[in-house]
């Protein structure tokens, strides 16, 4: 009889990590763990907790077979920081089929009589042959509140043989009191780079190959998920031509538009050119591209092109190709941050309409033509500039370019004919030369007489994160024209002194220093305006108008304060009149 053929594993189990050196991008769960267990500092609960795939129950299982291995001979008394992977121990709970490493799904098992049959009755007993009894409960967050508060006192004081390790996607469901028992490990998102590198040796040890950026498209695609990404490789295995994955067949394969497609329809839309940007939809559309991955791939578009801007070197990055790079960063230099952020908020917005829509076609190109119409509106800045100059505020027509200037002519020859009546030619040329302009007066230098003047021009030049700091967060310790003492706040950052200083010479056209001292000062200008407005209220309520209004009407209270002018004084109660003429 011929051997039955071996069942086909997918990728995501074949390469699972059977050790902590297997584990990618969770260095220090790695270190912490590995130290521990060297140490003899062995907590009795974990809590690892992350997104989908990036190796939480993978951990529980190393960290159980870590605790139980005998080691290669049989003989280890002790736990081992690194699993050896060939004792009975480490095989059994390999193949999950050890008796006293006991994995539940928590989604399966919810409710108190479970924790209590399971967990709670079983823990009395030592186990049969491991070192540890290990419970390992997936998707702990699932679990009831009944359930919860009967595990609280087992989870507090286990016997010495017992282990707990639970593991969940999301720790904001699990109570504090269990979260405070436990020993937290955050696992994080694989990075891009770690993925490429994971996924290209899992390609060659398959013995196929993958063209760049088709290995890029899967770890970019897969959202630093290991097993995410693993499972899209194992597709584009299957089928691939002849052995080789392409990134065409990777973008078919996913649903995804070539990323130069999108740059080409997001220059069309910055342009302000809606035909041209649906006419590029529509090609993208019968490759197969899907609406709301385009708008997904726009937002990481825009988010990249806004940090570039903020950080120019954010625009080489070298995990992007040649081509997405120069284009990139000449997109974040024609961007003001007023479109992008305009944009982004436009683009979200889409998402969440074509993710609603019955049809996400028709939504996606309505997005479209709001982003194409919004690209050649003014920012807020510029449509008030525009008001105040007179012009309208709407988008700026089209101007003509200007015709070229007539090429001088040598002196003494006359000049080319134009065609043009002579006459006329002489009505045009002007009788006298006009007078010179008188040169415009040099803008007055601005005076700053204390320290007051210094918040009210913030706030004048618009500055408000920094006209917010220096009311709020600065304590004056001195001040002179020309150089300011301030004891910061701990809200204030780090370069708010430096900041101040250079506007304040840019505005003034002298050279302000403006120094941060560690104690002194007087209280802010937030706190003392508030001390005014105190002190205010109190004279208010003891004036006599209000006391014998406050009288009339019961219940009644002095809401706001609002002078007819600045520091003016309140007026005094008219004089009681007799009654008698």
């Amino acid at each position: 009889m011929s051997e039955t053929p071996a069942a086909y594993r997918v990728l995501a189990r074949k390469y699972r990590p059977a050790a902590f050196a297997d584990l990618i991008g969770q260095e220090a769960l790695v270190r912490i763990l590995t130290n521990a267990i060297r140490g003899g500092r062995i907590a009795q609960a974990f809590m690892l907790t992350g997104v989908r795939g990036v190796g939480k129950t993978t951990t529980a299982r190393i960290l159980a077979s870590a605790l139980n291995c005998l080691g290669p001979d049989g003989n280890r008394d002790a736990p081992a920081e690194e699993p050896c992977g060939v004792c009975e121990a480490c095989t059994a709970i390999a193949a999950d089929r050890h008796v006293d490493v006991i994995e539940m799904d928590a989604a399966s098992h919810t409710g108190v009589d479970n924790i209590r049959e399971m967990i709670i009755e079983a823990v009395r007993y030592r186990p049969v042959s491991a070192r540890f009894k290990v419970y390992i409960v997936d998707e702990v967050h699932m679990l009831s509140r009944n359930a919860f508060n009967a595990l609280l006192k087992t989870l507090e004081e286990p016997p010495e043989h017992v282990k707990f390790i639970f593991a969940t996607t999301l720790i904001r469901a699990v109570p504090v009191t269990v979260l405070s028992r436990c020993q937290r490990f955050d696992l994080r998102r694989v990075p891009v780079e770690l993925l490429e590198t994971h996924f290209q040796g899992v390609v060659a040890r398959e013995g196929a190959e993958i063209e760049p950026e088709a290995l890029a498209r899967i770890a970019r695609a897969a959202d630093g998920s290991v097993r995410d990404g693993l499972s899209m490789l194992d597709q584009a295995i299957t089928e691939a031509d002849g052995g080789r994955i392409a990134a065409d067949a990777v973008n078919e394969m996913l649903g995804l538009s070539d990323r130069l497609d999108i740059y080409d329809l997001f220059e069309a839309l910055m342009r302000g050119e809606p035909a041209a940007a649906l006419d590029r939809f529509d090609e993208m559309y019968r490759a197969g591209a899907d609406p709301g991955l385009v708008l997904q791939d726009m937002a990481e578009l825009v988010h990249r092109l806004t940090r570039a801007s903020v950080v120019p070197a954010e625009a080489e990055d070298a995990a992007l190709p040649e081509a997405e790079r120069v284009r990139g960063r000449k997109l974040a230099e024609a961007l003001s941050m007023p479109a992008l952020t305009r944009v982004w908020q436009l683009v979200l917005k889409g998402i969440q309409e074509v993710n609603a829509a019955p049809s996400a076609k028709p939504a996606f190109e309505m997005v479209l033509l709001r982003i194409a119409y919004a690209a050649s509106l003014p920012t807020p800045a510029e449509a008030i500039a525009r008001l105040r100059s007179g012009a309208p505020a709407g988008p700026a027509p089209p101007q003509a370019k200007a015709e070229p200037p007539p090429a001088p002519v040598p002196r003494g020859e006359p000049p080319p004919p134009t065609g043009e009546d002579p006459a006329d030619a002489r009505a045009a040329e002007p009788a006298e030369p006009a007078e010179e302009a008188p040169a415009p007066e040099p803008p007055k230098p601005v005076e700053l007489p204390d320290f007051e003047a210094v918040a009210a021009l913030f706030e004048e030049r618009r500055e408000p994160l920094l006209y917010s700091h220096l009311v709020r967060d600065a304590h004056l310790v001195s001040f002179e024209p020309g150089h300011i003492a301030l004891r910061l706040g701990e809200k204030a950052p780090a370069s708010f002194a430096a900041d101040i200083g250079a506007r304040l010479t840019k505005w003034t056209g002298r050279t302000w220093t403006v120094s941060a001292v560690d104690d002194g000062g007087e209280a802010t200008l937030a706190e003392q305006h508030e001390d005014i407005r105190r002190d205010l209220f109190e004279r208010a309520r003891q004036h006599p108008l209000a006391q014998q209004t406050m009288e009339f009407f019961p219940g009644a209270a002095i809401a706001d304060i609002r002078p007819i002018q600045p520091g003016e004084a309140l007026p005094e109660a008219p004089e009681e009149q007799d009654d008698e003429p």
